[in-house]
């Protein structure tokens, strides 16, 4: 009977878990609007539009761009979506950029 009581508290303590990953699961740029881009991810990503050498400091912007729009990359390379999930990541900030950047953008 103990070990009954034992797993009920155990499995509710899991649902509690699983469901609290479930709902923080959701990418941040999905479901607020405003401001996505702060303004150095703007001027980073023009720069890295207009073919400028790629450095650290380009690569992190537009890393945590992506993961704002909620591309999350696997550090095992074993993401079953990719590179779908990274193309709907990239299609997010592309947007965020033409909408928030205007200023980087270039005429034409």
């Amino acid at each position: 009977m103990e070990n009954l009581l034992r797993s009920r508290t155990m499995l509710a303590a899991l649902v509690f878990v699983l469901t609290g990953c479930a709902v923080g699961g959701v990418p941040q740029g999905m479901t607020q609007s405003g401001t996505h881009l702060s303004p150095t991810e703007c001027r980073d990503l023009a720069a890295l539009r207009n073919n400028a050498p790629p450095t650290k400091q380009l690569n992190q912007s537009e890393l945590s761009a992506l993961r704002k729009a909620g591309y999350n990359p696997s550090p095992w390379n074993d993401d079953p979506y990719y590179p779908d999930d990274l193309h709907a990541a990239q299609r997010i900030v592309d947007h965020w950029f033409v909408t928030e950047c205007p200023q980087f953008l270039q005429p034409g």
